[in-house]
């Protein structure tokens, strides 16, 4: 690991190179982060001030205001582009386009104060640039946390001084929001990615969890569940080629050491990035990315060194690679056609590993002396070098058969307002419709009993499937399969998968029962049921003779005739979107 490099040496450098015309020196415009002591981040103020003056001094630079935020104020993209061009239906067509998110959580500052060197100094020409690749960077994505500023939310972290918080203005963690889109910021962010179109994606972050040697950690999304070949170029050289560009620029760096209270002496897993993260939703597009993940305990400026080497690698590495990168966007709405299986349910293999020489820490058990039991330490004068296993295969338990089209009932307003910020393409019925479509029923599912990101999702999701003709009305939603956006349709739309609409309560109406039935009226009815179907009569005296439960109890015994009778009602446990297969 090598130390922070002054960036006013490299002003140095590069003003003696280029004396002639000084006012293209990058030592014009320091960064806040630099104006600091080095144990400070610059605040959304600063921040923007410093990208206005930016952009008004070198025309490689481009901010602009995008959309809104639950904080009131707006989203910005600031672009660094060689060729001084930002008309981004011809940059992403031309060129490689990196997208850099900084700030979802505020409190982990490092990315901020990086990505504002790094665009100065590609616009200055203090460091190298590659003219096929364009640089587009959040420089601050939640700001109502980053307004939120105090010096003590961070309890595990050391420096800087002070730092926004990490819920936004409405207390919702945004890295949970990128596919339900419960806020204004999540929905800004969909109109920046299908704006700059990004072949990578880079978001940075500071860890939390065990103590190491390491002053950075990296976390690409899962290569198994992005699949085909952008997730074979993320695990065979995306992930490759950065460890080993870091090593040359001095930096170890190892996998996001995703363990918590206990030392990594007995291995971990890579962490799976479902969609509602921000490289889950991006590998929704065929778009590789990864997170960085500093350490919490290491000094601030170290981090912000490493952060901002990171991003240098990964430059060199989209220009390295900008043809295959090019390719897997173009070939996005091939990857899963109709017919084709998707897979989910995610879970690590077990059998697979690759074994990591662990740059670690000596892991103690002491006495508390708060609680007086067992306590963790790591003793950082004994550093450790353990073989560890590092899980980072994973297979699916399942799969699913990519329909030709999904219909939705145009009265579910809130999930089509999600499909036009995604840019989902869709037709609507111009007249009634009866179609032959496969339809789902809720069998079973599980309801977390403590909110989470103001939802108490529900998870083990069980359906029946059944083929029926069904009436659609004008206005109806015809969704086809074979778009770029196929793998948001299916992840939304599908309620078995873990970030689904149905997983995030956006169908909650149709599982509870609206009509029910009195007891002693519906007595009679049951009798005659059963006296007229000897079909029936006979399910009911199973059911009897196979479930004591049920047996024992009338309540129960009803509820069941009520079900198979016409007095029970069609939408309770229906599922209200169905396959055109």
């Amino acid at each position: 690991m090598r130390s922070f490099v002054p960036l006013a040496l490299l002003f140095l450098i590069f003003s003696v190179s280029c004396e002639a015309d000084p006012k293209n020196s990058s030592a014009e415009i320091k960064t806040p982060f630099e104006k600091g002591d080095g144990n400070t981040t610059a605040t959304y103020e600063e921040l923007i001030s410093f990208y206005r003056e930016l952009a008004r001094e070198y025309p490689q630079i481009n901010l602009q205001t995008i959309g809104e935020t639950d904080s009131g104020v707006p989203l910005h993209l600031v672009t660094y582009n060689p060729d001084g061009g930002f008309d981004f239906q011809k940059l992403s067509r031309d060129k490689v386009m990196l997208l850099i998110l900084n700030g979802i959580h505020p409190g982990e500052p490092d990315g901020i104060d990086a990505t504002s060197a790094l665009m100065r100094d590609l616009a200055s020409g203090a460091v190298a640039t590659s003219e096929n690749v364009v640089v587009s960077a959040i420089p601050i994505y939640n700001i109502g946390g980053a307004l939120n500023r105090n010096s003590t939310t961070r309890a595990n972290q050391n420096g800087p001084e002070s730092y926004g918080f990490r819920g936004n203005a409405r207390n919702y963690d945004l890295n949970r929001d990128f596919l339900k889109m419960d806020t204004h910021n999540a929905r800004t962010f969909a109109a920046i990615f299908r704006l700059v179109r990004p072949h990578l994606f880079l978001d940075t972050h500071v860890s939390n969890g065990a103590d190491y040697q390491y002053t950075l950690t990296h976390l690409f999304t899962q290569h198994n569940k992005l699949g085909g070949a952008p997730g074979y170029f993320v695990n065979k050289t995306l992930r490759p080629g950065l460890e080993k560009a870091l090593e040359a620029r001095d930096w170890d760096i190892t996998p996001y050491v995703n363990v918590f209270n206990r030392p990594p002496d007995g291995g971990f897993s890579q962490f799976m990035d479902y969609p509602r993260y921000s490289t889950g939703y991006a590998s929704l597009w065929n778009t590789p990315g990864l997170m960085v993940e500093t350490h919490m305990l290491k000094s601030y400026p170290s981090r912000v060194a490493g952060t901002y080497d990171l991003m240098l690698s990964l430059l060199a590495l989209a220009e390295t690679h900008k043809d295959a990168l090019k390719r897997f966007k173009e070939e996005a709405p091939e990857a899963f056609l109709p017919g084709a299986y998707y897979p989910f349910g995610w879970e690590v293999d077990s059998t697979a590993f690759e074994v990591l020489d662990f740059q670690g820490y000596q892991a103690d058990t002491v006495t508390s002396q708060v609680t007086g039991h067992s306590r963790l330490q790591y003793n950082r004068q004994k550093p450790v070098t353990p073989q560890i296993p590092y899980y980072n295969k994973f297979r699916s338990r399942d799969s699913i058969r990519i329909p030709r089209a999904y219909i939705l009932p145009g009265s579910w307003e809130r999930v089509r307002e999600r499909l036009d910020w995604n840019g989902i393409t869709y037709r609507e019925f111009a007249s009634d419709s009866s179609l032959k479509v496969t339809s789902y029923r809720i069998e079973d599912f599980a309801t977390y009993t403590r909110p989470y990101e103001g939802h108490y999702p529900h998870y083990q999701t069980r359906v029946s499937a059944q083929s029926e003709t069904r009436e659609f009305k004008k206005g109806d939603l015809w969704i086809p399969t074979h778009q770029e956006g196929v793998r948001y349709v299916l992840e939304a739309l599908e309620p078995e998968l873990p970030d689904s609409f149905f997983s995030w309560n956006f169908f909650d109406t149709v599982l509870q029962q609206k009509e029910g039935f009195s007891p002693y009226v519906f007595e009679d009815t049951a009798a005659e049921m059963l006296r007229d179907n000897a079909e029936l009569r006979a399910q009911f005296e199973a059911k009897k003779q196979g479930d004591p439960d049920f047996a024992g109890s009338s309540y129960r015994q009803l509820d069941w005739l009520f079900k198979q009778s016409p007095n029970y009602e069609p939408a309770h446990l229906q599922y209200p979107v169905y396959r055109l297969e």
